[in-house]
Formats: C-alpha cells, structure tokens, sequence
C-alpha cells in the first residue's frame, strides 16, 4: 500500500499497539530545555527512577538566558529554572549546552546545525515548536510535561495517529518574498485552526528551491496553522547540509544512511486526509496586524474591518483603526532572531537590507543569534559590525524578544516588528505589540521607522 512520508516514519517506531489504543512510539531523539523539563524531572526522581537513554538526550538552556554577557536571569524563577536543568543533567549524565557554552543556542536550532535532526528520525521536546526539525524529514513534536517524564523514564510515548494532509506550493518566488512569507501566507490561506490534528508535509517546486534554513522556518511555523508537525521530504539539499557536521553519520555509514533516507519519500499514489494547494506567485512579503499568525495581510495592503469578535478584540489591542495603510504603522522596537528566523542565512539577508543605513532615532531595535555557533559565523563574516554600525544591539544566543520571559521584553503599548512565530497578546512582554514579519522586512522597518515593503526599499 501507498504511504506517506509521515506515516513511514510513524510505522517504522511503533513498539507496540492495540485496538482502539495510542500507539506506543520510539523516540529517537529527546531535546531538553530549562522551562518545561524541571517538573519532568522532579516527577522522575520522585518515583526514584532514571533517565532510560541519556545518550539519547540533548539540553540546552535558551528560554531564560539573558543576551547581554555578564547580566543576570530576569528573575528569581527563571534562575531557578536554569539551576534545576544543570543539576538535572548533571545527576543523570546528559549533555547539556549551558550559558557560556560553545554549542549553547535555541534548542529549535543547535539540533540541525549540530547533524542530531536527521531524516527518518522521530524527535519530541517539551516545545510545541519542535516542528521545525520537520526540514530534514523528520516526525518532530511537541509534548507536555507529562509525556517528557514518560519519555525520561522509557524513551517512548504513547500517541494517537494523526492525520495526514499536504500543502503544495508551486512556482518562483516573487521579488521580496522569503520563507517567513510562504509560511504566512499558508496560514492566511488555511487558518490557524486549519491543520488541526493534521502532519502538514510541504512539497512543491517552491518548498524544494528554498534552502534549509527556509525550510526550517516554514516547518518551525506550522504550529501557527495548527499542525501537530511540519515535514519536508529529505533530497540533495539535505544531504548536503548534514554531511561532515558532528553528529551526522560518516564514512561508510553516509551512503547507507542517504539511501535509506530517499526511500522516506511519500509513495506515487499516496492518499491525504487533506490536500491543499498555494500558488507563489500571488505571495508578498506580510505583515500581520492582528495577535495571530493568520491575521495577516501583504505589507501593500491595510488593516481590515473586523468580521469577527476575535478581529474586533485584536484591533483593540493593537491600537489599530480599520483601513490604515500597514507601512502607516510606525513602530518603536524591531527583533531579529527566535528558532523562527535567527539562523545564518536570516542575518546575511537582513544584514544586505541594513547596509549603508542607520536605525531610526525613535527605534531599538535588536539582532539575537540563534545559537553561539551562528553568533561566531555571523562574527566571522563581520555581520556583527554591520549591525553595529547601523545602530542594531548586538546579543548573545538565545530566544530573546520572543517572549515575554527573559529580560528582553516590550514595555506596555511599545510596538514591535518580529522576525518571531507568535503575535498573541503579551507575547513579547505585557502590553506589547507584535507584527510578524520577515528578516528583511524588520531591517528595513528599523531604518524607516514604521512597517515598510521591502522591495521598495533603498
């Protein structure tokens, strides 16, 4: 029978099942970070068990840390989140990626970058995000606090079956359009309950021109449409990204491994629950204007008339009157960065917007690397400096200005465009404002001082 790149995945770990009954599934990677494991953990070592497969369990500290070196956590209970993690990991001998360390990043990003997301694999972390190892080929998801210490405890999960629907996108890309785009624009097109119980795989000439780090935003953005995950199928761009990083397999083991990973592909003749399909070249670069991801409209367009109470309800908060024009909202903080759109190839693109401008007086705005190994490249390449020039804050690796939890946070009523995935009301800090935008699209706001197209930009 014909299957799906997803249910592929999903057979090949299933350890046992019964009628009726979750399937209980093989989890080949397990990714920590320091927010949702301390209750986890605490749950473990209270029914005195330990950690089934540390070798099979990365940390990483992101959430809370601070992005200026030297200052301390934002409070009392994000030390004490960071302190539970390293002991935790210390007491059950897990590789853990702490402030300071040289690998230390968003744990959405140091998985691909250091060749632990591989194709084939099944990954959970305690982080709805988790979608965006999907890029590789991967079945990657969320869980909750007690399915982590499930996992703690056995390395597997009981989960039902989802179902399966496929979102193809065809054509090139317009001028001024990214990845962050794309992934808007689906959510515009499907809404954010739209792939509710769904694993969303992308295909498509479009989804197959866009490099990892495009892929990476799109998958790590299905969260926003309802997706439980995002997947891309496997090909030479893929390969070509994990081959000689760490952790990837070598030697004799490379083609054995490529081989397997081409046969991940979804069937000739596979049946979805659901089939969707996008046409790029009626994409812009969006803007949202709303506090969800679907609340979205091209940067050209304005704000609409409200048509629900959801609507009524964001225009409020927002601050926002009907048919205001998008490039009319000026805007008094821009972040770049989040498992989103902090990788490499978001900082070149925003740098070559930045280049020969200075930030407008009445914004700060921020560029936060996605892990220390971007931070040293970017470094390398002297984007930093750029930057710097240009009149950008210069941080450390971590989540930052995607959350309010840390100490980089919008004041009430500041309002702010983000290269994040998440515009809900207090996302970014208590009476904060987000547009969701690309990296590009927040360079070139934090230089004209209000939301701008990019492609008109000079």
């Amino acid at each position: 029978m014909a299957r799906t790149m997803a249910a592929k995945i999903w057979d090949d770990h299933v350890v046992a099942a019964g009628e009726g009954e979750p399937d209980l599934l093989y989890v080949d990677l397990h990714l920590v970070h320091e927010v949702t494991s301390p209750q986890a953990f605490e749950g473990l070592r209270l029914s005195k068990r330990r950690v089934r497969r540390p070798d099979l369990t990365l940390a990483t500290m992101d959430h809370d840390v601070p992005t200026i070196g030297g200052r301390a956590a934002a409070d009392e209970v994000a030390e004490r989140q960071m302190s539970a993690l390293e002991e935790n990991c210390r007491r059950e001998g897990i590789r853990l990626y702490g402030m300071g360390n040289a690998r230390q990043g968003i744990v959405h990003v140091i998985g691909p970058e250091l060749g632990l997301t591989q194709p084939g694999m099944l990954i959970v972390c305690g982080d709805s995000h988790t979608s965006t190892n999907g890029a590789f080929g991967a079945l990657a998801f969320g869980v909750g606090t007690s399915e982590l210490e499930h996992v703690l405890a056995t390395q597997c999960l009981r989960q039902r079956r989802p179902k399966s629907m496929a979102v193809t996108v065809e054509g090139a890309l317009p001028l001024g359009v990214t990845a962050k785009d794309v992934a808007l624009g689906i959510i515009a097109s499907i809404g954010v309950e739209g792939g509710r119980g769904h694993v969303l795989e992308y295909r498509g000439a479009t989804i197959r021109g866009l490099s990892m780090e495009g892929r990476l935003t799109v998958c790590n953005m299905t969260i926003e449409g309802g997706g439980r995950a995002g997947m891309i199928a496997p090909d030479d761009a893929t390969f070509a990204y994990l081959k000689g990083r760490e952790y990837a397999p070598a030697d004799d083991h490379w083609d054995a491994a490529v081989e397997r990973w081409r046969a991940l592909a979804t069937d000739p003749g596979a049946i979805f629950d659901r089939e969707v399909s996008i046409d790029a070249a009626r994409l812009e670069p969006y803007v949202t204007w709303g506090t969800n991801p679907g609340q979205s409209v091209p940067v050209t367009g304005s704000v609409p008339a409200p048509s629900t109470e959801t609507d009524e309800r964001a225009l409020r908060y927002m601050a926002l009157e009907p048919g205001t024009a998008i490039e009319a909202i000026t805007i008094d903080r821009v972040f770049i960065g989040s498992c989103t759109n902090a990788r490499l190839e978001d900082l070149r693109v925003a740098a070559s917007v930045v280049r020969g401008h200075r930030v407008h007086p009445k914004v700060r705005a921020m560029v936060v690397p996605g892990s220390a190994s971007v931070k040293r490249q970017a470094e390398a390449e002297g984007l930093d400096a750029l930057f710097r020039e240009a009149g950008f804050e210069w941080r450390d690796a971590g989540c930052s200005m995607c959350l309010g939890m840390n100490p980089d946070i919008l004041g009430p009523g500041e309002r702010c465009a983000s290269t994040s995935n998440r515009n809900f009301e207090g996302r970014q800090g208590r009476g904060g404002r987000t547009h969701l935008v690309s990296p590009p699209m927040a360079a070139a706001a934090a230089i004209a001082g209000h939301l701008v197209d990019v492609r008109e930009f000079n």
